[in-house]
C-alpha cells in the first residue's frame, strides 16, 4: 500500500475541518514533517485551495487556518517549484536581503504584523501569468509585502520612470528617498 505524503495528509485534514480553524501544531502533528506552514501555501497558491491564515481575515491568529469552501476539482495552473539555490541567492545578493517594496531587512519588526520579518523569492510577473524564474523576474519581498503583491503589481518600474518619480516630489521626500538609499547602501 502507498504511503501518503506530507501534502496529501494535510489535504485531507483540511477537507475533513471544512470551515473549522486548524492550528500549525496540529497540521504538523498529522503531516510528521516541521516545514507545513510551506506545504500550506503550496496547497493555496499553486492548488487554488481557499484556506485562509491570519494575514486574510483577523479572526484567525499567526498560526491558525481555515479551509473556506471546497477546493476546486483541477489546479488552473501547473507550476514548478524548481528554483535553483544559486538563483536564489544570486537574487538575495543583488537585492541586499531587504524588501524591493517597503525596504525592510530580515530581523526587523515589521511595523504592520509586528512580527520579525522574513524574506522570500517573489516574481515580478507571476507564474499564473506567464513570468519565468529568470533572475530579472525575481525579487525579494517581506512577508507582507508578498501576500498582498500576489498577482496584482506591476512590472518593475524603469530608471528612467522611477527618477522622474524622485523628481516630481517635493524636497522632504527626496531627502527621505536620499536617507533611505544612503541607509541601504551604507554610504
Amino acid at each position: 500500500m502507498r504511503k501518503l505524503s506530507a501534502k496529501s495528509k494535510i489535504k485531507t485534514y483540511f477537507l475533513e475541518h471544512l470551515g473549522e480553524v486548524v492550528t500549525i501544531h496540529k497540521i504538523q502533528e498529522i503531516s510528521g514533517i516541521f516545514d507545513s506552514p510551506r506545504r500550506v501555501r503550496e496547497i493555496r497558491q499553486e492548488e487554488g485551495w481557499a484556506i485562509l491564515s491570519d494575514k486574510d481575515t483577523t479572526t484567525l491568529k499567526p498560526g491558525q487556518y481555515m479551509l473556506k469552501e471546497l477546493p476546486p476539482v483541477a489546479p488552473d495552473v501547473k507550476f514548478s517549484r524548481k528554483m535553483s539555490a544559486k538563483l536564489k541567492a544570486v537574487v538575495l545578493d543583488r537585492n541586499g536581503h531587504t524588501c524591493q517594496m517597503c525596504g525592510l531587512t530580515p530581523g526587523q519588526t515589521d511595523p504592520d504584523t509586528g512580527r520579525k520579518v522574513l524574506l522570500h523569492i517573489a516574481h515580478i510577473k507571476d507564474k499564473s501569468l506567464g513570468g519565468k524564474d529568470e533572475i530579472s523576474n525575481l525579487r525579494e519581498l517581506c512577508s507582507t509585502c508578498n501576500q498582498g503583491a500576489k498577482n496584482i503589481t506591476a512590472e518593475k518600474p524603469s530608471k528612467i520612470w522611477l527618477l522622474s518619480q524622485v523628481r516630481r516630489a517635493g524636497q522632504d521626500e527626496q531627502r527621505a528617498v536620499y536617507e533611505w538609499l544612503r541607509g541601504k547602501f551604507g554610504e
